[in-house]
């Protein structure tokens, strides 16, 4: 996903011209099943910038906002979210925690504790409709990306549906994903560039392989979309921010 630094939650409950929004700022043909079949099909993603979301149409569309940053170096820092994020009080929101972690960042299990601690934290966040992680784990912190999602989903109130994004080789011609302890890894399908260039030549596209990757996938509004989206959880990036690239617009892609 695009990298801004993120946040912590703050929700105020706000009532403007007689609408009811919940005010977020950080300052001070597979089926999608189990824990995520309640949500709506569609969840955009507001990501770190002033988005202005509350004439959202809370049946067709979810939000997936930015929560914060968490950086690994020698220890482990927070970044709350900077910026707010505006939507209906009864839309379904899920925060979505960004992990960075350098190739001389400390894996040690004191940092993976901690990294646990505040996730565990979010996780218990009021009125959440999911968690979602979002880390770009090399090759070498694949061991410590799956110890920590095992001691996450151990942290996390049971019924709460665990999200991850996923690079696009995650779910074709790699396989670290099978038996993760999450409800779904969505495939980042846009910015693929780099993926390409470390596809085995045997490789000609990113079919989706990873069950786990099957019922969702992750979108750009300013690229294109793949053709088999039916009855699969579409997860949309605004490049341009939602004031410009509107819920509207996806609407009509999905027609």
């Amino acid at each position: 996903m695009p990298r801004n630094a993120p946040a912590e939650h703050i929700a105020v409950l706000a009532c403007v011209a007689a609408v009811c929004l919940l005010y977020v700022r950080k300052d001070s043909v597979p089926q999608p099943a189990g824990r995520l079949a309640a949500l709506p099909r569609v969840t955009l993603w507001a990501w770190e910038r002033r988005e202005d979301l509350h004439a959202l149409d809370t049946k067709r569309f979810a939000v997936a906002y930015l929560d914060k940053t968490i950086t690994i170096g020698q220890g482990v820092a927070s970044q709350p979210r900077r910026d707010a994020v505006f939507f209906p009080a009864q839309a379904a929101h899920m925060p979505v925690v960004r992990i960075e972690a350098g190739p001389n960042a400390a894996l040690n299990d004191a940092n993976r504790r901690a990294v646990v601690d505040a996730l565990a934290e979010t996780a218990q966040e009021p009125g959440i409709a999911a968690l979602q992680i979002d880390f770009d784990a090399t090759r070498s912190q694949r061991e410590f990306y799956r110890a920590l999602l095992d001691e996450v989903r151990r942290r996390m109130p049971a019924g709460l549906p665990l999200s991850m994004t996923a690079l696009a080789s995650w779910c074709s011609w790699d396989d670290w994903l099978h038996g993760l302890p999450v409800d779904e890894a969505v495939p980042m399908l846009f910015r693929m560039e780099p993926d390409r260039r470390r596809a085995p030549a045997s490789i000609e596209d990113f079919r989706i392989r990873e069950p786990l990757c099957s019922t969702s996938v992750g979108v750009s509004t300013t690229e294109p979309w793949p053709d088999d989206l039916e009855g699969k959880r579409v997860y949309v990036f605004a490049d341009r921010g939602w004031s410009e690239d509107t819920p509207a617009d996806v609407e009509r892609r999905l027609r």
